[in-house]
Parts: C-alpha cells; sequence; structure tokens
C-alpha cells in the first residue's frame, strides 16, 4: 500500500462513487487515498436499493452517462473476483390507465432514439413478465437494459480490487483543503494530520457542498430524504424491478414536498424492497409513518399478494440533489486541483462507473469518454 501521506489524488468519501473514482484512478496508475469520516458505504450508498437504470433517464447527458455505466457494470460483474450480487434481471414500467400508458410510449419512443432497448408490454403480456401484477393496469414497456447490485459489497470490492494503489482512512474528517499561495490545492487537512496530494476528489455525496465550502466555492448540493420498507425473505415473487409510471416524474420533480410512487423488487437474499418516497427536509432521519404507509400502499396496489406479507424494517437515506437535476463531474474551473463527482440525486449507484472513469480521465490527462460539459461544476 501506498505508505506516508503522499498520494497522487485524495478521494474524499468512501461511498459507491467515491470507490469507482478511486478504482478507475488506480487502474490508470494512480496512488490513492480515500478519506471518510464513517464507513466503507456508510451513506447514502448503503441506504440505497443498488439500481442501475436507464428506464427513468430523459434523453441527454444523464442518460448517455446512464448507458456508458451500464456496459461498465458489465465488465465490472465480469471482473471483480468476489460475487456483487448483480442482476441484469430488467425493468418493467407500468401504466395504471391509457393516459398513463400513452406517455409511456411517448417517453420510450424518445429513449429509443437515443439508443435505449425498450420492448411496449401490451396490457394482456404483463402477467406474462411478472405474474403477481395486479390486475387492469393498461400496459408497460420492458427494459432489459436495467439491473441492480448490492452496493455495499459492490463499494466494498471496487476498492478492494484495485490493491494497494488504494489506501483507506476510515473515521476521519475532512476539516480543510491545504491551498497554496497560487490558489493550488496541496491536500486535505484532518484531525490526524494533513494528507498531501496534487489532487482532491470531492465524492462527498450529500455533504459535496459542504467540502465544497471549504475550498470557498459553492456547489448546491441538497439532502432528498427517502425511505425503503424491506420485508420479510419470499420466494421470487417480483422477477424485474418493476415501477409505477408516475416514479418517472417524481425523480424529475423540483417539489420539496413528500412524493411516493410504487417501485418494488425482489433480491437474491429474497426480501422485497420498496420504495420510492421523496422529500427535502434537510438532514432530517425522523422515521415518517406517512411516508411509510404510502408506500405500503403504493406496493399493494402494483402487486397484491404483497398485502399479507410483514416489513420487518425500514431505512433511511439522502439522495444528493442538485437544482438541475445533473451531477457535477470534473474539475472545478474555480479551485485548480480540486475535482467533484458529487449530486447524483438517486442514481449515483447506477452513474459510479462512468463517473469514476471521467475523473480518471480528467485525472490524466485523457481524452473523457463522453462529452462533460452539461456536468461542469462550475455551472452553478
Amino acid at each position: 500500500m501506498p505508505t506516508g501521506n503522499l498520494s497522487d489524488v485524495i478521494v474524499v468519501g468512501a461511498g459507491m462513487v467515491g470507490a469507482a473514482c478511486a478504482h478507475y484512478a488506480a487502474r490508470a496508475g494512480l496512488r490513492v487515498t480515500v478519506i471518510d469520516r464513517g464507513s466503507v458505504a456508510g451513506g447514502t450508498t448503503g441506504a440505497g436499493e443498488g439500481n442501475l437504470l436507464v428506464s427513468d433517464k430523459e434523453p441527454g447527458p444523464e442518460l448517455e452517462l446512464a448507458r456508458l455505466s451500464a456496459r461498465l457494470w458489465t465488465e465490472l460483474a465480469a471482473s471483480l473476483p468476489e460475487r456483487i450480487e448483480y442482476e441484469p434481471k430488467g425493468g418493467l414500467v407500468v401504466a395504471a390507465d391509457e393516459a398513463e400508458a400513452a406517455a409511456l410510449r411517448t417517453f420510450a419512443d424518445r429513449q429509443r432514439a437515443a439508443g435505449v432497448t425498450a420492448e411496449e408490454i401490451p396490457a394482456d403480456r404483463l402477467h406474462d413478465l411478472e405474474p403477481h401484477l395486479a390486475p387492469g393496469l393498461a400496459g408497460g414497456v420492458h427494459y432489459p437494459q436495467d439491473a441492480q447490485v448490492m452496493p455495499a459489497l459492490a463499494t466494498a470490492h471496487l476498492l478492494r480490487a484495485a490493491g494497494e494503489r488504494i489506501r483507506l482512512r476510515l473515521g476521519e474528517e475532512v476539516t480543510g483543503l491545504l491551498i497554496a499561495a497560487d490558489g493550488t490545492l496541496r491536500g486535505v487537512r484532518t484531525p490526524r494530520g494533513d494528507v498531501h496530494a496534487p489532487y482532491v476528489v470531492n465524492a462527498a455525496g450529500t455533504w459535496g457542498g459542504e467540502l465544497a465550502r471549504l475550498a470557498g466555492v459553492e456547489l448546491p448540493v441538497l439532502p432528498r430524504r427517502g425511505f425503503v420498507l424491506v420485508t420479510e425473505p419470499l420466494p421470487r415473487v417480483v422477477r424485474h424491478k418493476v415501477y409505477a409510471a408516475d416514479y418517472v416524474a417524481d425523480v424529475a420533480s423540483d417539489s420539496a414536498a413528500l412524493q411516493t410512487s410504487a417501485v418494488v423488487e425482489g433480491t437474491p437474499a429474497g426480501p422485497v424492497l420498496i420504495g420510492a418516497s421523496r422529500e427535502r427536509v434537510g438532514f432530517d432521519r425522523t422515521l415518517s409513518p406517512q411516508a411509510l404507509q404510502h408506500l405500503a400502499a403504493c406496493a399493494t396496489a402494483l402487486f397484491p399478494v404483497l398485502g399479507t406479507v410483514r416489513a420487518i424494517r425500514a431505512y433511511t437515506g439522502f439522495r444528493p440533489y442538485l437544482p438541475d437535476h445533473l451531477p457535477a463531474i470534473g474539475p472545478d474551473p474555480r479551485v485548480p486541483g480540486l475535482l467533484h463527482a458529487c449530486g447524483h440525486e438517486g442514481a449515483g449507484i447506477g452513474l459510479a462507473p462512468a463517473t469514476g472513469l471521467v475523473v480518471a480521465r480528467c485525472l490524466t490527462g485523457g481524452e473523457p469518454p463522453l462529452d462533460i460539459g452539461p456536468f461542469d461544476p462550475g455551472r452553478f
């Protein structure tokens, strides 16, 4: 492992995005120190469902990032030496009525034009894909490129696979950035001492705005709270990631109020994960009975079989939300040496590999794998 406090790059944040940045930087030959005030996957990553989605992305920059990540996830699943519970199970988006079905078809047409595989499923074929779906739905769209991983496992193995080029410093908070007289970064300050490197990557997730402020720049990352219900272990009653068509509108919404829409998926271990809720309440972790009741009602409306199943726990997390719904990825034009990789909202698990590859290319002077202009951290 790298010795001393000198590295080529410091990644602040040991969640999925930070792990991907560290992984690809190390694969490019850099020595990386990853610093986190908590544990690996101890923040938003550990509270996620592990979704790797193209189905909920509007055509545009985020969809391009998602399509690249989908290809990279396939490579990672094949190359990582340990099991990360990667499931290329596909997604199914369902419409409650004909108006929703028409809107869903239009959305899918636009995605297909952007390179997404999307198969329209008429109402009488929905039960071929999901036998336990409620009757009376108007149809849906199947997205075979959607997949899922176990996020904490995947994060840990991304860090481990890079071997000795990655050094972890956990339980250590970054309290300041070391900035030279000419304004360039020289590393970070922690209670255990200074850590030196010519580059710092802000992969602090929901707390990315706080880290940016330590460098004297503004990055308006806000927390968007969400809950997930977890059922008792079951036989595989849900085969795909299944969600209601109104979920796409909730993802794109700017509302601060509570929003819930049915998102249901099984796991290899047996429990069914039920989401999704969104609300902006700061960093309030208080359990919301109202949100959990809405989630349960949405899920049982979609899958009546879940009405007799016990929910054994619920957990909460904070999505790192930026006002234009695009992450900040790449060099900060205001502080030489500072790069950002945060603000992915609820898509950080899925978008992590492409983000990590972009950051590694920026660090090594390589050509980014796609146009990163829309993700410019200086746009705010």
